[in-house]
């Protein structure tokens, strides 16, 4: 069974890689835990927002693969604990994020059992470039040779 892809138009150059990043996000993106929220906190300011609750800064690690945000949590089990319930999650984690070209991870905190990652959105140009078509003959070309035959 061939597999259709919505990136396999001939107008859309140069977007091959983005069906390989959005299967992998298919792969992995289907869990929700840890909860999380994303903030637009200015026009060019993101805020990622993890619920960690239970884990320590030694626990989590934050890296930066291509274009990818990868968060990863893995609690140090502490056998010294002898629990009688234990209803909050202590499972390792993974969560990715990918990030458009020119964002920038600016840093990184933990407050009250959040995970707060800070994204520098890249300022939109508005430029528009006129593009110069050379070739043998124009329409100016073509106007001075006719006024060349008349006034012969």
């Amino acid at each position: 069974m061939s597999r259709v892809s919505m990136f396999n138009s001939p107008l859309l150059l140069g977007f091959d890689h983005f069906e390989h990043m959005l299967e992998q996000l298919a792969k992995s993106g289907g869990e929700g835990y840890p909860p999380y929220n994303i903030e637009q906190v200015s026009d060019y300011r993101i805020r990622i927002s993890l619920a960690v609750a239970g884990f320590f800064e030694d626990d989590l690690q934050i890296t930066l693969e291509q274009n990818q945000l990868i968060i990863h949590g893995k609690q140090q089990e502490d056998t010294s604990r002898i629990y009688l319930h234990r209803g909050i999650a202590a499972r390792q984690f993974q969560k990715k994020f990918v990030l458009a070209e020119g964002i920038q991870v600016t840093g990184a905190e933990m407050d009250n059992g959040l995970l707060h990652i800070d994204l520098l959105l890249p300022e939109q140009k508005k430029d528009v470039t006129q593009i110069e078509i050379k070739g043998k003959r124009s329409r100016r070309d073509l106007k001075t040779i006719e006024q060349s035959e008349v006034s012969e």
